[in-house]
């Protein structure tokens, strides 16, 4: 079509799709081979960014039963992340198994997924050589799951994905109304629990006919699921005072409080990163035991990884346990959004 018929074309969707202008020389097929090649990257970046995330995107995180499991006991959003409307397309276990970093086979044919929408597009980066060259450059046995291939898209034969990773690889705090989900192997999607911030739980919605489902790690006629409190927080200043905050995006930003009269709407918010350097190493810290700090590599690379003795629990995410005394700079950094 048209340029000047784009925007009428487009209106009504929720999020913007991605752009590429299709011409004789530069078919799908053709564009589809340059997403997969790293030499590409510059080549790509105007149709890259025509894929771009804000406040209020549907995100999704493809995960493993072992994963949801970790998410039920309290564990944040971080890593690798797709926006939901680049992904809406992949329904079953088969096609979504590249994106979920394990095999459907070992969950029992299903795949596991946690959705939430984005409270501001500063939270997320793009996963491109130069920024992460040393994902890139990662070797194979330093790695879990799909290769970083330096372009922005996620490795795949048949699909052209854009891939977003949280930013520096720190987590991210659940907001209201996140959802994890299942999908079965005939692309039902089922929604498992609902995440209620003000109890710090996730709540069960699903019924009986879908408790074969779940791990067996999870008991399935659970109803509530409290969940730990965070390193990483989001925290609010309402009438000059800082207080934690509970968000629902794209409009919904209160002081956390039990009581509804006292979930005043906050005047700013910000996210409280915990950050520390460790061995010339920038590092997030995501737990804390006695005298010792579990860091997460904010740029990993192989020498990072070999020098440190960090492991890849995730794709992309690096992790190793430092004793506190070693740490130097821990602080806690306060990112504050617009609103």
């Amino acid at each position: 079509m048209h340029a000047t018929e784009v925007g009428s074309a487009l209106d009504g969707l929720e999020d913007e799709p991605l752009l590429m202008p299709v011409t004789r020389a530069l078919d799908w097929t053709a564009l589809h081979k340059l997403t997969q090649s790293p030499a590409a990257a510059a080549q790509l970046a105007p149709i890259r960014r025509t894929a771009a995330v804000r406040r209020g995107t549907r995100m999704i995180k493809f995960l493993t039963g072992r994963q949801l499991g970790g998410h039920l006991r309290g564990w944040p959003i971080s890593g690798f992340c797709y926006r939901a409307f680049d992904v809406a397309h992949l329904r079953t276990p088969a096609d979504l198994a590249i994106l979920s970093g394990g095999s459907p086979d070992a969950d029992g044919g299903v795949v596991f997924a946690i959705r939430w929408r984005a409270v501001d597009p500063w939270d997320y980066e793009v996963p491109l050589a130069g920024a992460y060259d040393g994902l890139v450059a990662m070797p194979p046995h330093d790695r879990l799951g799909s290769p970083v291939i330096g372009t922005g898209f996620t490795p795949s034969g048949r699909h052209i994905v854009p891939e977003f990773v949280t930013r520096d690889l720190a987590e991210l705090p659940v907001p209201a109304n996140t959802s994890l989900v299942a999908y079965t192997g005939d692309g039902t999607e089922v929604t498992l629990y609902t995440y209620l911030p003000e109890q710090r739980a996730w709540s069960r919605m699903y019924g009986p006919q879908w408790r074969h489902l779940l791990p067996d790690t999870i008991a399935a006629d659970q109803e509530y699921f409290p969940t730990s409190t965070p390193l990483t927080r989001y925290v609010g200043r309402y009438r000059d005072n800082v207080y934690e905050a509970i968000v629902d995006p794209p409009g919904e930003f209160r002081v956390a409080a039990r009581t509804r009269a006292a979930r005043y709407p906050l005047d700013a918010l910000a996210r409280r990163i915990p950050s520390a350097t460790w061995r010339d190493a920038p590092c997030t810290v995501v737990r804390e035991e006695g005298d010792w700090l579990r860091l997460r590599l904010s740029r990993p690379d192989g020498d990072q990884v070999a020098r440190l003795g960090a492991h890849c629990v995730e794709r992309g995410l690096y992790e190793a346990w430092a004793p506190a005394a070693e740490v130097t700079d821990p602080r806690e950094d306060d990112h504050w959004y617009e609103l």
